[in-house]
């Protein structure tokens, strides 16, 4: 019988701590769903900590993704390889709450027409300690049209939606978008979530049902220029798309707030750097 939610990890270089992920994601209270996962070809132990959990009856193990194709080459297998009509992408080292599946997927059954429910997130250091809670979603509250969401992540020049933990959405809208965009690859997850709110309406939930977890192994604010270059530039490609979307006020003042935040980000990193293991670290990105 086919699932009604699949939740997609695209793992790599995850060893540290993708068993809490996996248990995270196994351990929820809503029943209809399952958990695909692929390796990206890992250098590190993570295929050995799938190997543990394999035989799980909800878990669906691909073979390994081969080496290259960066991030987007793992979403898309995961995600294409998903069965369900809702799908949540999960990174190997981030966190769900046990409730999270069951609480969102009520959220779109109560809002027909909605294509994604996003939800707040706790940030949380190496060691899964909370350091920053109930971050995103910037003043956006219930249910709003997917242009209104698109603007307000826009001029909040930050990423409103989370990490892809935070949403639940449907998986057809995805594979109508062309699946996930990496035309800019640090924003990868919300570029992807801006075309899919583009087709319909969008729930924003004020209230925590992810981790996302700040380590030296995937966190990428040392790349501060990259970063905020390309998130100008995606501002500036929603308004040549569209400009009745974005005014260039909007984009003039979502990307100046992104270079602000890409600095800050970087002056966190500093603060932060005893709590991110660097020792233990492998890079995550391919």
């Amino acid at each position: 019988m086919t699932p009604r939610v699949s939740i997609v990890i695209p793992a790599y270089n995850n060893e540290q701590y993708l068993a809490e992920t996996l248990d995270s994601v196994l351990n929820q209270t809503y029943e209809d769903y399952e958990v695909v996962i692929a390796d990206h070809s890992s250098v590190d132990g993570t295929a050995d900590v799938i190997a543990r959990y394999a035989d799980h009856p909800k878990l669906r193990v691909l073979p390994p993704t081969p080496t290259g194709g960066g991030a987007q080459a793992n979403w898309n297998r995961v995600s294409q390889a998903a069965e369900g009509e809702l799908l949540k992408l999960v990174c190997g080292d981030d966190l769900i709450t046990p409730d999270a599946l069951e609480v969102q997927v009520r959220a779109l059954d109560n809002n027909p027409g909605a294509v994604l429910v996003a939800s707040q997130r706790n940030l949380v250091d190496a060691h899964g300690k909370v350091f920053i809670a109930k971050r995103g979603l910037q003043g956006v509250k219930g249910r709003i049209t997917g242009r209104a969401a698109v603007r307000a992540t826009v001029l909040a020049g930050t990423n409103i939606f989370g990490e892809p933990a935070c949403s639940l959405f449907r998986r057809e809208t995805l594979e109508q978008v062309g699946w996930w965009d990496n035309s800019y690859p640090y924003l990868i997850d919300e570029a992807t979530l801006c075309r899919v709110s583009l087709h319909g309406d969008v729930v924003a939930l004020r209230r925590v049902t992810a981790s996302f977890r700040i380590s030296a192994s995937q966190w990428s604010v040392r790349l501060a220029n990259s970063q905020s270059e390309q998130a100008t530039a995606f501002h500036h490609a929603l308004r040549r798309m569209d400009p009745t979307l974005v005014s260039w006020l909007d984009v003039k003042v979502g990307s100046a707030k992104a270079v602000a935040m890409a600095y800050a980000r970087r002056l966190a990193y500093l603060r932060l750097r005893k709590r991110m293991a660097h020792d233990n670290a492998v890079e995550s990105t391919v």
